[in-house]
């Protein structure tokens, strides 16, 4: 079964507390889920089109756990605290086996 992933890209971060807050029930959500964090901010590089941004990737062991996280009573109480926080494109993605 293929793995599913999380990637958050932050275009803008507007309140860094609320993102701080965001992450204290967030993380907690994502690894109750068996979730694990690939990429976390740190150091990159922008290459071609890509502009150098706050990124994070988290693989999940199936898409639909990756899905059912983001779905959670826990998370939904992660991105409340997020809200007007931050402007992200955010994706649930399918990896290859």
């Amino acid at each position: 079964m293929a793995k599913g992933y999380w990637i958050s890209a932050y275009r803008e971060i507007i309140d860094a507390t609320k993102l701080a807050a965001y992450a204290e029930l967030a993380a907690p959500a994502v690894i109750a889920n068996g979730g694990r964090f690939l990429v976390r901010g740190g150091q990159m590089r922008a290459k071609e089109d890509a502009v150098e941004q706050r990124t994070v990737v988290v693989e999940f062991d199936s898409f639909d756990a990756a899905v059912a996280t983001y779905e959670s009573d826990e998370y939904k109480a992660a991105l409340e605290k997020l809200k007007g926080g931050v402007v992200r494109d955010f994706r649930i993605v399918e990896g290859v086996d």
